[in-house]
């Protein structure tokens, strides 16, 4: 597996979008607006490869200020899912963010998901919400 930034209007970019859509949104009868997908012109954006070249993995880092990223829009292709896709994706966006001089990694956990980031020390802050029609729960990491 590699891992690679891929930028924002390329044909990978738009794969990735498939695969958000499909793992994402679809399961929630939701859609991407052009104006959601524009506001990530400026945003980190890393892809997960396997040995075919095939897109598996994605993960988005959006700015919040000089300090502080969001991770959003974590997705792992189904076939691909329990295989360290995920977490490979959720590690090497720490060292980037740390690179990038951020202090804070934040995200907006769906609640079947925060297993996954408490085993990557990811801590729990607040009180569920709801977000896209689905539970939710903030977390945040100090990039190591």
């Amino acid at each position: 597996m590699q891992i690679l930034e891929i930028q924002f209007g390329t044909p990978e970019f738009d794969e990735a979008v498939r695969l958000r859509y499909e793992v994402l949104r679809k399961p929630l009868g939701l859609e991407y607006t052009p104006e959601q997908l524009a506001a990530e012109f400026d945003n980190i954006h890393l892809a997960a490869f396997d040995a075919t070249g095939r897109l598996i993995g994605y993960l988005n880092l959006t700015p919040v200020d000089l300090e502080e990223v969001k991770m959003r829009q974590v997705a792992v292709h189904p076939d691909a899912q329990g295989a360290g896709v995920g977490k490979a994706l959720v590690l090497a966006s720490e060292v980037v963010a740390k690179r990038a001089g951020f202090k804070k990694i934040s995200l907006h956990a769906r609640e079947t998901a925060v297993p996954f980031y408490r085993k990557l020390d990811y801590t729990l802050v607040g009180e569920r919400f709801e977000e896209v029609t689905i539970p939710h729960f903030y977390m945040e990491k100090k990039p190591g």
